[in-house]
Formats: C-alpha cells, sequence, structure tokens
C-alpha cells in the first residue's frame, strides 16, 4: 500500500473516531471530559495498527514499524494518562514514566 494511501486511510479513520465519539457524547455514554482520552486512545490504537501494516512491507528511507507502534502507543498511554488524570496527577506522572522504562526496555532487546 503506497504512503499516500495510508495517509488517505489514516484521515478516514480519524474522521470515523470523531464520528463515534461525538456521538457516544450525544447519547450521554461518554462525558466531554472523556472526549479527548478516548480518541487520543482510539488513535494510538490504529497507529499501532499501521505499524503491523508497515511491518510487514518495510520500505527503505521510511520510518520503522518499530517507531511507529512506539509512536502509537505513546498516544494510547497519552490518552489513558489524561483520564487517570481525574484520580491524581501523581498517578499520570507515574503511567507516563512506565511506558517510557517499557519502550526504552523494548528499543534495547531489539534485534536489528
Amino acid at each position: 500500500m503506497s504512503e499516500s494511501r495510508r495517509q488517505l486511510l489514516s484521515i478516514g479513520v480519524f474522521f470515523i473516531i470523531l464520528v463515534v465519539a461525538i456521538l457516544l457524547v450525544a447519547t450521554g455514554i461518554l462525558t466531554w471530559g472523556l472526549f479527548g482520552p478516548f480518541v487520543l486512545g482510539f488513535l494510538g490504537i490504529w497507529i499501532v495498527a499501521l505499524a503491523a501494516m508497515r511491518s510487514a512491507k518495510p520500505q527503505k528511507y521510511e520510518r520503522s514499524a518499530f517507531s511507529t507502534m512506539a509512536m502509537g502507543g505513546g498516544l494510547i498511554v497519552l490518552g489513558a494518562a489524561w483520564y487517570v488524570f481525574t484520580f491524581g496527577w501523581l498517578y499520570s506522572i507515574a503511567l507516563i514514566l512506565l511506558a517510557l522504562g517499557l519502550v526504552a526496555i523494548a528499543a534495547a532487546l531489539r534485534r536489528k
């Protein structure tokens, strides 16, 4: 799949995530306070799926699948930290530091 098709697919997925989040807020299942974490979390899940697609057919001079997966995981953790912030800011910092530690360990153990 060419890069421009992936970009167009990502834009479409982003709009679908926004529509689903707006509909969940409109029906009362989700509050506006959880709108941002919901969108960030599901966008992160999509980026991890893109990393899986990228790993199947890596291209030269392109971002690696590991880097894309780390970026998607970062968005998921950022959304989760935003949600956990309602219970206390210290939990958010602990979650972010845990994720950074896991990525550092995975990068150190990664084989080329």
